[in-house]
């Protein structure tokens, strides 16, 4: 690691071997990013310390110190906080990186920004493996939103590997709920599962229809975060017709779990976030 980020001295390994340039002087005049910086051993740690206080440093096996002008941007998806208490992350390191802290919300609490990430996934996985992209679909995507993604984004964009390689069917064909990895597709939401089994087969139509529209109208608003104004938008109805059809399906509204960023912005608006588990 330490050579990565330093470099090597040239002749270190004896006379006339070439040295190699560390990732720091590289970056020189620029910035460098350190992903996962917790990783990093304590004593690496105090160096990057030292970097840091005194914008200089010395390759490994060195004794001339090198002078970088770096902005360091780091990264780590444990408490860093934690980390200090237990003794695996210093304390003065931890104060010369924290000086724009940004705190980025797990994947699971931005499910918004998932059809964008898949779509941007999906583009380079095919550009890297040459193979043409695939469109997720509409009832693939709500499943992807409402996953837990334990894996933050780097699982989604496996996820995304995967299903360009693996996913069945045709390059014009949809990829369908049914098609994504057994752990995703295992724990999709029950509304999204609107096939004709028997238990509907075996309903009259009135009770059919009645059953199948409940199915649609919450996987709708699931696909949306429980907002009724965009559900209502996209499935051609008024939000007032969609209130009604909603309490005539027996789906209740005006509960916290969905949209609480809409309820909180104006009670007003608090019938417009239907009932359900916040993901």
């Amino acid at each position: 690691l330490e050579m990565e980020l330093f470099g090597i001295e040239a002749g270190r390994e004896g006379v006339g071997s070439e040295g190699k340039t560390g990732n720091y002087e590289k970056a020189h005049g620029g910035t460098l990013f350190l992903d996962e910086i917790a990783d990093m051993p304590l004593e690496t740690q105090g160096k990057i310390v030292r970097v840091l206080q005194d914008q200089t440093f010395l390759r490994v096996g060195g004794e001339q110190p090198v002078s970088v002008d770096v902005r360091i941007i780091s990264s780590s998806n444990r408490n860093l906080t934690d980390e200090m208490v237990a003794g695996r992350f210093r304390e003065d390191l931890f104060f010369r990186l924290s000086v724009v802290p940004i705190q980025i919300p797990p994947l699971k609490k931005r499910s918004e920004d998932i059809p964008a990430m898949a779509g941007y996934f999906m583009e380079k996985s095919a550009e890297i493996s040459g193979m043409a992209t695939r469109e997720i679909g509409d009832d693939a995507m709500i499943t992807l939103q409402k996953y837990e993604w334990p894996g933050n984004v780097r699982q989604l964009k496996n996820v995304v590997d995967w299903l360009l390689i693996m996913a069945p069917g045709e390059v014009g064909d949809k990829i369908r709920t049914d098609m994504l990895p057994p752990e995703i597709c295992g724990k999709a939401p029950a509304a999204l599962q609107l096939g004709v089994g028997e238990d509907v087969m075996s309903l009259p139509l009135r009770d059919a229809r009645e059953s199948f529209e409940k199915e649609y109208l919450t996987a709708q608003i699931t696909r949306f975060n429980g907002n009724i104004s965009r559900t209502a938008e996209f499935i051609g109805m008024e939000r007032s017709a969609l209130h009604r059809k909603l309490k005539s399906l027996g789906v209740h509204y005006g509960e916290k779990g969905w949209s609480e960023g809409e309820a909180s912005s104006d009670k007003k608006k608090s019938s417009d976030n239907v009932a359900g588990k916040s993901q």
